[in-house]
């Protein structure tokens, strides 16, 4: 090896970045193909291993990933909402704490979650029946769907007279790697309820990633964020309400995306494409004959 491409030799921590960001960075549901790629690439099992430990769990909660906890109780999601240590994320539903193995994506234990990691009694009530409420339009909406609901400000409120803060999340992943393509829908809503104003406010960041590689790659990213509010009221009342906002702005995006990929041929593709050459003259093709390259190739030809 010469002196030359001894100096271009990435040391080993340019090395883990990079493979950290190939992680990080995979579509849905693909990670477990790109790491295997990754591990051949580095030979290297110990920057591997260090790759992975860091950026599996970055990837895991940026996707929201769910994973099936033992005997079937339910899933757990993946989120910073949920996580009480680096392997341990709790599932409010069902009162229980999931232990992860990130780099597997499973779950290896599961404990009873302590009073300190659940809501008091007053808040769980405004908890619970948002969980319903949103499990069910989930449900209906997205084929495959998980969601949770989390408190995540004010959790220790007795009683009236206090803000708390929840937050809705919502994954729908369709993989399909036989077929070339995968995709998947993240939501995340912060839902403020502010006692003194009688008021709840909802801020909502939509996630659409697709990638479709059947003889090429094409990836789609697309996001989207808004605002709402509704009144204050009982909780069954305010879980109503917040689905319904949160129903009215995903379908609200969904037919916009669909309405904007219907109009592609006509809009983004059409501006791809030159409106003139550079002669800034239109191509004649009522009359081609004034073209000189047509009459030299008709006169080489002899085409009358």
């Amino acid at each position: 090896m010469s002196d030359e491409e001894s100096d271009q030799q990435l040391s080993d921590d340019q090395k883990l970045e990079i493979a950290k960001w190939f992680l990080t960075n995979s579509p849905a549901g693909e990670i477990q193909y790109i790491s295997k790629d990754i591990r051949s690439v580095l030979m290297d099992d110990d920057l591997y291993n260090k790759a992975a430990s860091e950026a599996f769990p970055i990837y895991n909660k940026n996707h929201l990933i769910s994973i099936e906890m033992p005997n079937r109780s339910g899933d757990v999601v993946v989120t910073t909402f949920a996580e009480l240590s680096d392997t341990e994320y709790l599932d409010p539903r069902t009162a229980q704490v999931a232990v992860v193995d990130h780099v597997k994506q499973v779950c290896i234990d599961v404990r009873p979650a302590t009073d300190d990691e659940l809501c008091s009694p007053y808040i769980e009530e405004f908890r619970c029946d948002l969980d319903a409420e949103i499990l069910k339009y989930v449900g209906e909406a997205y084929k495959k769907g998980v969601c949770s609901v989390y408190c995540i400000n004010g959790k220790d409120a007795e009683g009236p007279g206090l803000d708390f803060e929840l937050a809705v999340v919502i994954n729908a992943s369709r993989c399909s790697p036989q077929n070339f393509c995968n995709g998947s829908w993240r939501s995340i809503w912060n839902i403020e309820f502010k006692d003194e104003l009688q008021v709840v406010e909802l801020r909502g960041k939509l996630q659409v990633g697709a990638h479709y590689f059947e003889e090429g790659n094409v990836q789609l990213d697309a996001s989207h964020e808004c605002k709402d509010s509704t009144i204050f009221q009982s909780p069954e009342d305010c879980a109503l309400s917040i689905t319904n906002i949160i129903r009215h702005h995903e379908t609200e995006y969904l037919s916009s995306l669909e309405g904007s990929y219907l109009n592609l041929p006509d809009t983004t593709f059409k501006d791809l494409r030159r409106k003139l050459p550079v002669t800034r003259t239109l191509f004649p093709w009522h009359n081609t004959m004034q073209i000189s390259l047509t009459r030299d190739i008709t006169k080489e030809l002899g085409i009358k």
